[in-house]
């Protein structure tokens, strides 16, 4: 029996799993927007909405520039970066439009940017958009994206036809 055992297996041990799920997390704050299996979706949402939420829990303290913070708010949003950065990797490299390479600090970014964005939401920050089956071994796969933020505003509308 699986009694309080939530979330998929995935067939991998737990360290594996964390390991993917830190890496998947990491390259949906770095992109904004990324495309995997279903059920790494599902459960990347999971983890998603965790981390963002547990920037946003400082309030305001998260995306205050650092010189307008007081001693303890500074160290209450230092001891909050690192409890996410237990799990988030804290740098990720991000292609730009022209093909050049930057290195993005995620931890700043899901502090300063996302929970700045996130700060009147509740929840549910990710939406995920199936795309079909992946052609070699049929799996179904989806697109997993920020609600709100430039890479949902570049997506195509589902609702909108070709003339």
């Amino acid at each position: 029996m699986r009694h309080g055992k939530t979330g998929r297996q995935f067939s991998r041990n737990s360290s594996h799993r964390r390991a993917m799920f830190r890496a998947l997390a990491a390259n949906l704050i770095a992109h904004e927007r990324i495309e995997t299996t279903d059920a790494k979706a599902k459960e990347l949402r999971r983890v998603a909405d965790r981390v963002i939420t547990s920037a946003k829990r400082i309030g305001p303290l998260a995306y205050t520039p650092h010189g307008e913070l007081s001693a303890a708010d500074r160290a209450k949003r230092q001891a909050a970066q690192a409890r996410v950065g237990q799990f988030l990797q804290r740098f990720a490299v991000v292609e730009d439009a022209e093909g050049e390479s930057k290195k993005v600090d995620l931890l700043e970014k899901v502090f300063v940017d996302l929970a700045k964005r996130f700060k009147d939401r509740p929840g549910g920050y990710t939406r995920i958009m199936k795309v079909g089956n992946r052609r070699g071994d049929n799996a179904p796969m989806s697109i997993i994206e920020f609600v709100e933020g430039p890479a949902a505003d570049a997506a195509p509308k589902a609702d909108a036809k070709a003339e």
